[in-house]
């Protein structure tokens, strides 16, 4: 698939197909591919934890997202995405490189969770990415240890809407040339 189509293609998908057919060995190709994003000092702070068992996805939604949001997962496999803290952004005696410190990490973690999206989209899949999650249960629920930020959780599975494209802005709205 072309690189534009893809990214135009790509969209929120907040209802998935019942008997979710992603594979291990899909997820990890969507790991592999957030792995190639860069990262501040290639740090690659990122580290995904995958629920595909049917009963486990179904306890973690129950638990460990509000109500909102677990409505808008059914039927998908979830990956909690976090960073390792006080590493990307910081030197290696712990002192932040510039005032965003830890920012950074989510940064970066951004960068990560669009390759991992992207090459979602590309297999056929679709995907939601929830930051509104209870952090503390899904920090015990899937033993982060607590020099990990929990930051989101992405529901991957086959699609079982086509949401349309939302307007974009003009480009010219938010570029400013110097």
């Amino acid at each position: 698939m072309e690189f534009q189509n893809l990214i135009e293609k790509r969209r929120s998908v907040r209802k998935y197909v019942e008997r979710n057919t992603v594979t291990k060995d899909e997820i990890l190709s969507m790991i592999k591919a957030a792995q190639e994003a860069p990262s501040w000092k290639n740090s690659q702070t990122g580290r995904y934890y995958c629920i595909m068992d049917e009963k486990n996805v179904e306890q973690f939604r129950r638990e460990c997202l509000p109500e909102m949001n677990a409505g808008k997962c059914e039927n998908a496999v979830l990956l909690v995405s976090t960073f390792v803290h006080n590493r990307a952004g910081f030197q290696k005696d712990g002192t932040a490189d510039n005032e965003i410190g830890n920012g950074w990490g989510c940064y970066d973690l951004g960068l990560q969770n669009e390759n991992l999206i992207l090459k979602a989209e590309e297999l056929g899949y679709g995907t939601l990415i929830m930051g509104i999650r209870d952090a503390d249960k899904i920090r015990e629920f899937c033993s982060v240890p607590e020099t990990e930020t929990v930051v989101g959780v992405i529901a991957v599975g086959v699609p079982g809407e086509e949401p349309g494209r939302p307007k974009r802005k003009d480009t010219e709205e938010i570029v400013k040339f110097l």
